[in-house]
C-alpha cells in the first residue's frame, strides 16, 4: 500500500512516538549525558588519559572482537593460533562469523572448546537473514539449525548482518521484515538466546515511499523490544548520520547515534566498535582506521552507556575493522587504546 506521508500511517506514527518515549524516566540523566555534545558526537577525538589513572572506561570482561576482522589470520594459522593471540591482547570475547572461516573440518565443540582452552567466551554470531537458495544457512532458511548451533556453542546471542531490505525500503516493506525478526527472537527466546541485528550505514536512510520516516525508526517501533535485540555499530551509525542527515527533500533531519541507545539501552546488548577519520570528500564521510587512530569519540561513547542501568556490566563491545592492513597489529592497538581509557575524576 503507498503512503506518502507518516500523517497517513496513523499506527506507525503511535508506535514511533511510543517507542521513542521509552526511557523518558531517566531522561534528565540522558539529557545530562549529552549535553555538552549537542553536535555530531563524532567531532572531537578522545581525549588521552594517563594509563592507570582513574576508574576504566571499558568494563571488565567485555572487550571482544568480531572474528570477520582477521579472517585472513584464522584461514592461514587456524583458530587457536589467532584465540591464543586474542588472549594475550588482552580480550575476552569473540563474535563469530561463520564456524570454518577456511580453517578445514572443525566441530562445533572443538571450536568451542579451543575458545575456553585461551579464556575466550563465545558472545554472539553472525549468520544471513535470507537467501534465495531454499537450503541456505539463513534465518528465513534454516532457523532451527542456526539456533541449534548457537546453544552447541554456548551463544548468548544469535544474530545478523544483513538489514531488512529483503522485501524493499518502503514502510510497509520493513513492517514485514519486522513480523520476521520477531518471530526469529521469539524461536530464540525460547532457547535461551537473544536474536539481534546488526546495522550499516543504510539502516539510517529514508522510507522511498515516506521520506520522512527513517527506516531505523520503522525497526525500532515494529520489533517487539523483548524479541528483537541491536548490535549498533558505532562507524556505520556515524557514517549514517554523516550521508542521511537531510532528507530526500534536503531539509535537515540530524540524528546522533548516542541518543538512540540512551533511549533504549536495554535493546543494545552488543556493540561494533570501530574507528574512521573524518573526511568529507569521501563518500561515507569517514575512512575506516584502527580503533585509536581516528575521530570517534569512544570514551564518551562507552562512558555515557555505562552511566545508563546496568550499563557497566550489561553491554559488550566488540573491536572490528573490515579491511585492517595488518589484522593482528589491529586487534592490539584496538585493545591497547581501549584499556588506556579512564574516566575523569574516579
Amino acid at each position: 500500500m503507498s503512503r506518502t506521508s507518516k500523517a497517513n500511517d496513523p499506527e506507525l506514527a503511535h508506535k514511533l512516538s511510543r517507542r521513542g518515549m521509552l526511557g523518558v524516566a531517566a531522561g534528565a540523566t540522558a539529557a545530562a549525558i549529552v549535553g555538552a555534545a549537542a553536535g555530531p558526537a563524532s567531532a572531537a577525538a578522545p581525549s588521552a588519559a594517563a594509563p592507570g589513572r582513574g576508574r576504566p572506561v571499558l568494563p571488565p570482561g567485555r572487550l571482544g572482537t568480531q572474528l570477520y576482522s582477521l579472517r585472513d589470520k584464522v584461514s592461514s594459522l587456524g583458530f587457536a593460533k589467532v584465540f591464543a593471540e586474542l588472549e594475550r591482547y588482552g580480550y575476552d570475547e569473540i563474535e563469530y562469523a561463520g564456524y570454518t572461516q577456511g580453517t578445514g573440518p572443525i566441530t562445533l565443540a572443538q571450536l568451542k572448546q579451543l575458545a575456553r582452552d585461551h579464556g575466550l567466551r563465545g558472545i554472539g554470531s553472525h549468520v544471513g537473514y535470507y537467501s534465495s537458495d531454499p537450503n541456505a544457512y539463513t534465518f528465513a532458511q534454516n532457523l532451527d539449525k542456526v539456533l541449534d548451533d548457537a546453544q552447541a556453542l554456548g551463544l548468548p546471542h544469535i544474530g545478523t548482518a544483513s538489514g531488512p531490505f529483503r522485501y524493499g525500503s518502503t514502510v510497509d516493506a520493513w513492517k514485514r521484515a519486522a513480523e520476521e525478526f520477531n518471530t526469529y527472537g521469539a524461536a530464540a527466546k525460547k532457547r535461551g538466546l537473544k536474536f539481534y541485528q546488526h546495522n550499516h550505514a543504510e539502516e539510517f536512510s529514508f522510507a522511498t515511499d515516506q521520506p520522512n520516516v527513517r527506516l531505523y525508526d520503522v525497526l525500532l517501533a515494529e520489533t517487539d523490544p523483548d524479541l528483537v535485540y541491536l548490535e549498533m555499530d558505532i562507524y556505520w551509525a556515524f557514517v549514517g548520520q554523516f550521508r542521511f542527515g537531510k532528507r530526500v527533500d534536503g531539509t535537515p533531519a540530524p540524528f546522533d547515534p548516542l541518543r538512540y541507545v540512551l533511549k533504549q539501552p536495554h535493546r543494545y546488548p552488543l556493540f561494533h566498535v570501530k574507528d574512521g577519520t573524518h573526511d568529507e570528500s569521501a563518500r561515507d564521510g569517514y575512512r575506516m582506521v584502527d580503533v585509536g587512530d581516528g575521530d570517534i569519540d569512544y570514551k564518551r561513547f562507552i562512558s555515557a552507556v555505562n552511566k545508563t542501568h546496568g550499563g557497566y556490566r550489561d553491554h559488550h563491545w566488540q573491536t572490528e575493522h573490515d579491511n585492517p592492513v595488518e589484522s593482528f597489529a589491529f586487534a592490539r592497538k584496538s585493545s591497547e587504546h581501549l584499556h588506556s581509557l579512564r574516566e575523569k575524576g574516579c
